[in-house]
């Protein structure tokens, strides 16, 4: 007929209708739209547990800074409790013998009490109990913060720098001085009204926090950790003595400048 397409041509069209890149595009399209859909998934469930992991470090955090906060306010209550000896019990202790002497005495006595505390909380570790862990690390800390709160306290007496107030205030003082490492000087107010403030606070979990570091190899099992526990708390202990010994030294005032002579303690007021 005429106008009419022949047979054999319309035939050679068919196989055009299923090839051609409107075909391929559609192929390509179908399976595009489902790695979309998983990749959006996928996104949403990193997405989560990021944010699960955000909110879990923040509430780690939080309590991290509870506990150390807690330790702080423990220690600040049991300071005023410690006894500490004036100069004039310290020097009927250990007669004949002068400042520098005495004050060797002391720090020895107290890194042999401390290096007791740390090996006492590594033979503890060996016991199978991991959630005691932060229980002794804690009692370690307060242990040996009472030793060299102590042991500052009395240098200050053998050094004739007593810090100046109350028996509370004066652990305040020597609270700070353990916190900052450091001797007080007594000359200048605002040392000694520092540790009155929040800042006291502060830095005691500064140091708490950085004792507790250096604290955990005492955890070590197997009486590793006892040994560990020892070495490590002695050192740390002369070490803090030698700084506030050396702040001492440079503001000591000689025995017989003391009220009530060489022989008579310093007033307690």
């Amino acid at each position: 007929m005429a106008g009419s397409t022949p047979l054999w041509k319309r035939r050679s069209r068919q196989p055009e209708l299923t090839t051609g890149p409107g075909r391929d595009a559609a192929r390509q399209d179908a399976p595009a739209s489902g790695d979309t859909a998983g990749t959006h998934v996928e996104r949403g469930r990193t997405a989560s547990l990021a944010a699960a992991v955000g909110r879990g470090a923040t509430k780690g955090g939080r309590g991290a800074r509870a506990g150390l906060t807690a330790l702080a306010d423990r220690i600040i209550a049991n300071a005023p409790r410690i006894p500490v000896r004036d100069l004039a019990t310290l020097r009927a202790q250990f007669p004949g013998l002068g400042p520098e002497e005495l004050a060797d005495k002391l720090v020895a006595g107290a890194a042999n009490a401390t290096s007791t505390v740390g090996a006492g909380v590594g033979a503890a570790a060996m016991l199978p109990v991991p959630p005691a862990m932060p229980a002794e690390l804690a009692a370690e800390i307060t242990g040996v913060a009472a030793v060299e709160f102590k042991l500052i306290a009395e240098l200050h007496e053998v050094y004739g720098l007593r810090a100046p107030g109350t028996l509370g205030q004066r652990s305040l003082a020597y609270l700070a001085a353990w916190a900052e490492e450091r001797g007080i000087d007594v000359t200048a107010p605002t040392t000694v009204n520092a540790a009155l403030g929040g800042q006291l606070k502060r830095e005691l979990r500064q140091q708490i926090l950085k004792r507790t570091f250096r604290n955990l190899p005492s955890l070590t099992p197997f009486m590793i950790g006892a040994t560990v526990g020892a070495v490590m708390n002695r050192r740390d202990t002369r070490r803090l003595a030698a700084r506030v010994r050396k702040d001492l030294r440079a503001r000591q005032v000689p025995w017989e400048a003391l009220p009530g002579g060489p022989e008579g303690p310093l007033p307690l007021v």
